[in-house]
């Protein structure tokens, strides 16, 4: 009969098992494929989904089948945060993450998140820089400090508040609706500039908290909101478009730099592809959710050129929160393509 001293032991020897296995994270030792698990939490057929699929069937064509991509979403291997920080520990391959919840990694990533910071008819230019200019070296350093590589920085959306009973319009109409936010520090101010009452809630968990009027209503894209069928318990919206987000993938860094360069290419090619592809399909995709809002009884209010500057003027006091948080350098190159 075994002791307790024998259970103990075989316990540690399964825990030392496992952290071997870890050193080859991504390696078949069996046909010498490199398995890619690549986790997000976004909901089938959003345009973050789309990308990353697209992304899988790129890197296994390119590759002839030798490197093999499994994307996992919906949440299954974890909220952002818990599956950016097995990347980061190295038990997992990739995980994306939205560009709020990545500033619990570092709070550079708040850039992105203050309210009004950019525009749409900027994206081009954004994504220029982003992809092969200054903002994208500037994030590969601070991702390489935290043993974070990053892949693609997918187009997510603006997003828009919308809310379960009371109808919303200008800026005062949020007044005191508690709305829910993600962890991020500058999505809370932003409500709280709006006199709402922040609510942080995981996404996994929004839809209940909405049903069951935790909260009133909620930030974010139209299509992603419908792809989770937050849609059913939605009433009211508007298009404030108030805060820009991406969804960027990473790679844990140790294990990029482990290989082998033909691989790397492949990587960084299928991710170009797959971002071509997915940032021309996000405009459509926003729209086509609108419109199933409007059809579905939903009213969506249209911003007024003077409606919207009232938002702009009551959250702008937002950023000076934040200027000693986020570098001087990083506002002028964002300004910059802006110019």
């Amino acid at each position: 009969m075994l002791n307790f001293k024998t259970i103990r032991l075989g316990i540690l020897l399964s825990c030392m098992l496992l952290l071997v296995g870890g050193c080859k994270l991504g390696r078949s030792d069996d046909d010498g494929i490199i398995k890619l698990r690549l986790a997000h939490p976004m909901a089938p057929g959003n345009n973050v989904t789309l990308g990353y699929e697209k992304f899988e069937e790129l890197v296994e064509k390119k590759s002839d089948g030798k490197v093999q991509v499994e994307v996992y979403g919906s949440c299954m291997l974890g909220s952002d945060r818990v599956a950016m920080e097995s990347v980061q520990r190295g038990s997992l391959e990739m995980a994306s993450s939205s560009s709020p919840n990545m500033a619990n990694f570092s709070p550079y990533f708040m850039i992105f998140d203050l309210p009004y910071i950019t525009d749409i008819k900027y994206q081009d230019k954004i994504y220029e820089s982003l992809d092969e200019g200054k903002l994208g070296d500037f994030f590969d350093r601070l991702a390489n400090e935290i043993n974070l590589k990053p892949i693609m920085f997918s187009e997510y959306g603006y997003r828009n508040f919308v809310t379960t009973g009371q109808p919303i319009s200008t800026a005062d109409t949020l007044k005191k609706l508690k709305v829910r936010v993600t962890a991020s520090p500058v999505e809370i101010e932003v409500a709280k500039a709006l006199d709402m009452s922040p609510t942080p809630i995981a996404w996994g968990e929004t839809y209940t908290a909405m049903q069951q009027g935790t909260v009133d209503g909620e930030g974010n894209t139209f299509s992603l909101l419908c792809d989770a069928k937050h849609d059913e318990v939605i009433r009211y919206a508007v298009d404030s478009r108030h805060n820009y987000s991406m969804h960027i993938l990473m790679m844990n860094k140790d294990f990029w730099d482990e290989l082998p360069a033909d691989v790397q290419a492949i990587i960084t090619e299928s991710a170009r592809e797959a971002l071509d592809y997915q940032r021309s399909i996000t405009s459509k995709l926003e729209k086509k959710a609108e419109q199933k809002f409007i059809e579905q009884g939903i009213k969506v209010h249209k911003l007024t050129p003077e409606e919207l500057a009232e938002y702009k003027a009551k959250t702008r006091p937002v950023w000076d929160l934040f200027a000693d948080k986020i570098p001087s350098e990083l506002f002028t190159m964002v300004k910059e393509v802006q110019q």
